[in-house]
């Protein structure tokens, strides 16, 4: 498919884009930008594996916490090791100083005890759930992202990163994607010759330029850093580039923590971390487009109020979600707190999933791109006119 980016770099830079910045593997690098840009950006960051909420944004106003997690509980604001204050009580793991600094800015929200409607605690069908927008494992084989720019009245173009393009954003809507290359890079003469090649193809031809497009964007693959901050860069890069797309998804894994799941330290704070500098690159690569910017960050459950025997937390059922972005209204907590008493936790071992992650997409999608209200109900998240949409969310 063409390339519909607006820039128009000079020929010598796309070769160069091609050889030096990856290989030449048209599989790795798919552009078929056929929707609109889109100047209102919308990232979509899943994490598969269940993140542990509480010990993210973390209730450092509860006595019941740490009394449930003598060993894993993140201190108080102020303590040694202790969680970054932000509003209502609620603290940040100190290994996310970035997102922290964006919620004191106003610029970031997060939605606690919150979840897609599914509490059945199973990684594979708990995450069919949250990207297909159903209520039901399997309950469409599209994602609610792919559905939503087929409705948007911008149409925007999407892109997806990474070599398997996650659910949330699969589906009948054409989009791009980007993966880092496996094969050693091409040189400049290998790349003119298959041009000249693919010449009397449109198709392949128009195809391969793609390919060196995107290559160019994305630039010198060892200034992308490393972990999830890779991806992320090159995101922010393809997104922010002139004519470039108006939704995009990736989805990090790693977030069991069946066992040494860690306090301030450990496997979680190191996964938390990565997911810190991840965002802060988003941002920074898009640089002024950043006002425009949304960014969703949902995981298909929470973690078991008490630690297990083995230091770490079990499949749970609410979790929480992070809103950030320069179109944010932030600094605030979203919904509804149900509690951590015995009484109030999900069949006493879970946070209950106080708040329906439905209402959160539809918010962002009604405000941000122009959604329709009807086609939220219907098509983007199927029979779902009784979740209405969280108000007040952007600027």
């Amino acid at each position: 498919m063409a390339c519909n980016f607006s820039f128009n770099p000079t020929r010598r830079g796309l070769l160069q884009g091609a050889a030096g910045g990856m290989a030449l593997a048209l599989a790795n690098a798919r552009i078929g930008f056929s929707a609109a840009p889109s100047d209102q950006k919308l990232i979509v960051v899943i994490l598969h594996g269940g993140m542990d909420g509480l010990n993210v944004v973390v209730p450092t106003f509860s006595d019941e916490y740490y009394a449930a997690r003598p060993g894993i509980a993140i201190a108080p604001a102020g303590e040694p090791e202790g969680a970054i204050a932000l509003t209502d009580g609620f603290g940040m793991h100190p290994a996310m100083p970035n997102l922290a600094q964006m919620y004191l800015k106003g610029e970031a929200a997060f939605l606690h005890a919150a979840s897609a409607p599914y509490n059945q605690r199973s990684h594979f069908d708990g995450q069919d759930v949250l990207e297909n927008g159903t209520t039901a494992a399997f309950g469409a084989q599209t994602g609610w992202l792919n559905r939503s720019i087929a409705v948007a009245p911008a149409l925007p173009a999407g892109l997806g990163i990474g070599s398997t393009v996650t659910l949330v954003l699969t589906g009948e809507q054409p989009i791009a994607s980007w993966a880092a290359p496996k094969v050693e890079q091409a040189s400049t003469e290998t790349v003119n010759k298959v041009l000249a090649m693919y010449g009397p193809d449109p198709v392949l031809q128009n195809a391969l330029q793609g390919s060196i497009d995107i290559a160019s964007i994305v630039g010198d693959l060892g200034n992308l850093g490393t972990g999830f901050e890779f991806s992320a860069r090159a995101a922010g890069r393809i997104m922010s580039a002139p004519g470039g797309p108006g939704g995009c998804a990736l989805a990090y894994g790693g977030w069991d923590t069946h066992a040494n799941q860690g306090g301030a330290s450990g496997t979680l704070a190191a996964n938390l971390a990565q997911l810190d500098t991840a965002l802060l690159a988003l941002k920074e690569e898009l640089g002024h487009q950043w006002s425009r910017t949304t960014v969703l960050v949902a995981t298909e459950f929470g973690r078991t109020f008490n630690e297990n025997g083995t230091g770490g937390t079990d499949h749970g059922v609410g979790g929480v979600s992070f809103l950030l972005g320069g179109a944010v209204r932030g600094r605030r907590i979203l919904g509804d707190w149900p509690g951590l008493q015995s009484g109030q936790l999900y069949q006493n071992r879970d946070l209950l999933a106080a708040n329906d992650l439905r209402a959160l997409f539809k918010g962002v999608l009604r405000d941000h791109w122009g959604v329709d209200l009807s086609d939220l109900n219907n098509s983007v998240f199927p029979e779902s006119s009784a979740i209405a949409p969280m108000e007040n969310l952007l600027r």
